[in-house]
């Protein structure tokens, strides 16, 4: 039987993270990973790599290239003759980026001698964990720790079963290989807008249908009031308080019938795209036979250390309480290989970003306004929007705004929110100063290069002490 001083069940950004930390730090690694590609071999990469955040951004680009060609060059003085789309070559290029990396995270494994075991695995209890291969081969191998990085999968919808055809997930949504003229999308969060967000921009009719009365209730109020105003003047038709109820399929059409302010109600669509969130892959690994509780969601109980109820088993990313968030995961990862080392284990959850890549991007750490209003904490808040910033105005690129939140008595930053261009770099800024405990004062007095997007920050920390020079 092979032993390993840690066994990894999950080559998601979360696991293999830790088994290249953790080989770096002198320990004998195995990672499993069932994951079948698209061609039809094993990968690594889980969910993020394959499905997930690298093929979705790809495909996010590649439509805001196209909807920039069509719209936004004649501002700058271009003139291109007629622009189309090949929705096949499209998803063609994301497959390559994929598979780019997916083949990069074996080269790392090689390079720090983790050994992929290719299979799925079930906990067996006393350190012992049964891999089985896709043709039915079976081993058992030991380890002293043993991880649990299985990540998460889409939350099924019963009242709107997928069938891969029709009625897709937000994996399914990546592989459409025509355009439909109709689109509809069941949830308006994060993923429902990025797919919202690629299809529209390449000639979809694109309507979401959201259960909840408001719209992104964890971003900031005046964020997300921002976002909706934007993101229907885009054209996408979003509907709150939308309960879906039903969904058939007849004659290449997707019946959705759902409930609203003004009652029962049925529209048609071409194709309909389920993103009511994702769930934690916990079952079928035989966590109840090593003594590894769960919670009534699924997800795994963990310490401060990330260790389960069972001694020797741990468990990090989306399959544990939090945000369920590729780069949370791969600090997780991290902070538990470093922590079986023996060295310190931590991450600081308050400063985790959160960022919806759409056009313009969303992002954001810490609290929001409101969550201050709630817990009764002194606050200054500094607003500084893009139209007053020149690099923004010449990229023709202005709207939205930064928004800075600080304690009114320490002047600790306590939050950044952006709506705006490349709000997924500005926001680094933010989460490396609220890591160092900086004030509003100390972002104020710090030089931006001009002009750079970036000064919207600056200029953002001075308005919360009414110092803003350009607005």
């Amino acid at each position: 039987m092979e032993r390993y001083d840690l066994l990894v069940i999950g080559a998601g950004p979360g696991g293999y993270v830790a088994a290249i930390r953790a080989a770096q730090l002198g320990l004998r690694v195995a990672c499993v990973e069932r994951w079948i590609g698209k061609d039809g071999k094993p990968a690594l990469g889980g969910t993020c790599l394959n499905v997930g955040c690298i093929p979705s951004k790809a495909l996010l680009e590649s439509s805001e290239q196209f909807h920039r060609a069509r719209h936004g060059l004649g501002a700058h003085g271009i003139s291109v003759g007629e622009v189309s789309i090949d929705p096949a070559a499209m998803v063609a290029r994301k497959d390559r980026i994929v598979a780019q990396f997916t083949g990069g995270i074996k080269g790392l494994f090689k390079k720090n001698g983790v050994t992929w075991l290719q299979g799925t695995a079930r906990l067996l209890g006393d350190g012992q964990v049964q891999v089985t291969t896709a043709d039915g081969a079976v081993q058992t191998v030991a380890a002293q720790h043993i991880l649990v990085a299985t990540g998460s999968r889409p939350t099924p919808l019963s009242v709107a079963p997928v069938d891969g055809e029709y009625i897709v997930d937000s994996a399914g949504a990546l592989d459409f290989t025509a355009v439909p003229a109709r689109l509809g999308i069941i949830g308006a969060g994060v993923i429902g807008l990025e797919l919202g967000s690629v299809w529209a921009r390449l000639g979809s009719e694109v309507t979401l249908l959201e259960a909840m009365p408001e719209f992104l209730p964890a971003a900031d109020h005046a964020i997300a009031a921002l976002a909706l105003k934007e993101f229907t003047a885009q054209g996408l038709d979003i509907r709150l308080g939308a309960k879906v109820t039903g969904a058939q399929v007849a004659a290449g059409q997707v019946a959705v019938d759902f409930e609203d302010a003004a009652g029962a109600q049925q529209t048609q669509f071409d194709r309909l795209i389920v993103a009511v969130g994702r769930q934690p892959v916990t079952d079928d690994l035989g966590l109840d036979a090593a003594g590894v509780s769960r919670d009534e969601r699924g997800f795994i109980p963990v310490d401060g250390r990330f260790q389960t109820s069972a001694a020797g088993v741990y468990a990090i990313g989306d399959v544990v309480r939090g945000p369920m968030l590729a780069h949370r995961a791969s600090e997780d990862g991290i902070a538990v290989a470093e922590g079986i080392a023996g060295q310190h284990c931590h991450v600081d959850y308050g400063t985790i970003p959160w960022i919806i890549y759409t056009w313009p991007e969303i992002a954001w750490v810490g609290r929001t306004e409101q969550a201050l209003k709630a817990e009764g904490v002194p606050y200054v808040s500094g607003v500084f929007p893009f139209q007053a910033n020149g690099r923004a105005r010449a990229m023709e690129a202005a709207q939205g705004q930064v928004k800075l939140l600080a304690h009114a008595e320490t002047d600790r930053v306590l939050g950044v929110h952006i709506i705006g261009p490349h709000a997924s770099e500005l926001i680094a800024e933010a989460v490396v100063a609220m890591e160092f405990c900086a004030s509003a004062e100390d972002i104020a007095r710090i030089v931006h290069a001009h002009p750079t997007l970036s000064e919207a920050l600056h200029e953002a920390a001075l308005a919360a002490h009414r110092r803003a020079i350009h607005i």
